[in-house]
């Protein structure tokens, strides 16, 4: 996909990461729409980016955001891609998991994105478009102290999955990035338990988002992250 030029909505917007790749999109001459929960930074974010259109949402609230999709795709003008990048995080043993928390991480990181990339397949015209979502490297590295965490991002890199083997003959790209751990106000912020003391060196951000961009415009389905090498590299899948 050639990012010049596209209609692309990214999720998250007022977060680090949302931030970092709607600022990286939009250098590479992306039309942007943003969604994000803290109105004030999204707002400032927006008109940064050239006053994007930008609407509040929480990502609790599965139908609101499906129709913040609508509305962006509709002051867009189109749909070309929508970029998933919000998520929450939690730790804890496996054992000790609290069930109204597993909820909220699977709300969150799971249900939510899928709705909202439900909405911008609907929203994309004959030509089809990408759909790039934030998963983790945890779909391939499992790591103790964040089983539930794990399965949330597990749990929506098998969706993805799916909805890329059925939208293939649309012309629809899914893009699952499992991005590796950065600095980005996450882990200092769970909703539950604490980060483990031992996490792996941040890796850079402002490397991370053009690596995304370069997938997105490679029209690759996977992103994925070598602990060993420090290095993400791009597939078809």
């Amino acid at each position: 996909m050639r990012i010049d030029g596209a209609r692309v909505i990214v999720t998250g917007a007022s977060g680090t990461l949302g931030g970092l790749l709607a600022t990286e999109l939009h250098r590479r001459g992306a039309r942007l729409g943003l969604m994000g929960r803290d109105q004030e930074r999204l707002a400032a974010t927006a008109a940064r980016l050239g006053d994007s259109p930008a609407v509040g949402f929480e990502a609790m609230d599965v139908e609101a955001g499906q129709e913040a999709v609508g509305v962006l795709a509709e002051r867009l003008g189109g749909l070309d891609a929508i970029v998933l990048a919000h998520g929450v995080a939690a730790f804890g043993a496996a054992v000790d998991e609290d069930d109204a928390v597993n909820e909220h991480l699977h709300l969150v990181n799971a249900l939510s994105p899928m709705a909202l990339a439900r909405a911008a397949v609907a929203a994309f015209g004959d030509g089809g478009g990408t759909v790039a979502a934030i998963s983790a490297v945890l779909v391939d590295y499992p790591t103790t102290g964040m089983a539930a965490y794990s399965a949330s991002k597990a749990s929506f890199s098998a969706w993805l999955s799916v909805l890329r083997a059925e939208q293939r003959r649309r012309g629809v790209t899914v893009l699952d990035v499992r991005a590796p751990h950065m600095e980005t106000g996450l882990t200092t912020r769970p909703i539950a338990g604490n980060a483990p003391s031992a996490l792996p060196k941040p890796y850079d951000t402002a490397e991370f988002a053009a690596a995304v961009a370069e997938a997105i415009e490679k029209g690759a389905g996977v992103l994925s992250y070598d602990p060993r090498a420090r290095s993400l590299s791009s597939r078809a899948h």
